[in-house]
């Protein structure tokens, strides 16, 4: 199956809406030290596309509602380096624009941009992770993933073209990024997103081993504060008190800011009418308008 509907590993802690996931690839060469997918899907870093996925697609999401949400992607980014050359990602776009799916993407890739045309004329939202603003600490952190300022940048030319962005500051990880917190939340902003969704680390199988190795100090903190945690569907949570300290302070800035908030998997309240994966910022099913010029930009 090309479509399958998202599984959180059926954590209470999950308030996303119900919705199918797609990954036009598998595996992910972003290498994000973090990163939880890693944990289960073989050979992850060798980013591969998925077999005959456009004729599958069309067969598979002719059974499915017009209306149904569809995520991209939730395991591996829709926009690695390979995109330039297969168009995966933007044949996907293309064939539930025809069915008039509601589409989310997540991704760290300044490729998305690219397809801020395609992506204006159909009812889809994008959020784009941005963890820090430095790159010396992005190139240990998400060593193959594109740089903070190019993230910020595709935002910038989606918000123009009229995308709705969402930006998930995530995983916010002591020690590492959670100074940065101020700085990242006037930074998305500016770059025009109109939500922001937090979470912090939450450890996986062989992930705090890696960031123990690249950053050997805030490795020592993180094993402390992971032994006064808890555990939450096959994951390590920091303690709670500092996980409300952590995203309390991303919701006092985004607020100042006049941006939403929301949480992901940390059982503390979103703003009212917002939900988690900023698909509360689709535009309705009578939503039928053309993509709008760079010179019709706002």
């Amino acid at each position: 199956m090309i479509l399958r509907p998202f599984d959180p590993w059926n954590s209470p802690l999950c308030t996303c809406p119900p919705k199918m996931s797609l990954n036009p690839y598998t595996g992910c060469p972003h290498g994000c030290i973090y990163c939880y997918a890693s944990s289960y899907i073989p050979r992850f870093q060798e980013c591969r596309p998925k077999v005959d996925l456009l004729r599958r697609l069309e067969k598979e999401s002719a059974k499915i509602e017009p209306d149904t949400l569809v995520a991209m992607s939730n395991s591996s980014d829709p926009y690695p380096p390979m995109e330039k050359e297969f168009r995966l990602s933007r044949g996907c776009l293309k064939i539930l624009k025809r069915r008039d799916c509601r589409v989310q993407v997540v991704t760290k890739s300044d490729l998305v941009a690219e397809d801020a045309d395609l992506l204006a004329g159909m009812r889809a939202t994008v959020a784009v992770t941005v963890t820090t603003l430095k790159d010396a600490i992005c190139r240990k952190l998400e060593p193959g993933a594109a740089l903070p300022g190019k993230r910020l940048d595709a935002m910038t030319i989606l918000a123009d073209w009229g995308v709705p962005v969402s930006a998930r500051i995530d995983p916010i990880i002591p020690g590492i990024n959670d100074y940065e917190i101020e700085d990242l939340v006037y930074a998305v902003v500016q770059a025009g997103a109109r939500h922001i969704v937090s979470s912090t680390y939450k450890a996986r199988p062989g992930n705090v081993k890696r960031i123990s190795s690249t950053f050997p100090d805030a490795g020592v903190v993180l094993k402390t504060l992971f032994q006064k945690g808890s555990r939450e569907s096959g994951s390590l949570l920091l303690p709670r008190e500092l996980r409300c300290d952590l995203m309390q302070k991303v919701k006092d800035n985004a607020s100042k800011m006049g941006v939403a908030n929301s949480t992901c998997r940390e059982g503390f309240p979103s703003d009212p009418g917002t939900n988690c994966d900023g698909s509360h910022l689709l535009p309705p099913l009578h939503f039928r308008d053309s993509p709008r010029t760079k010179s019709q930009s706002i």
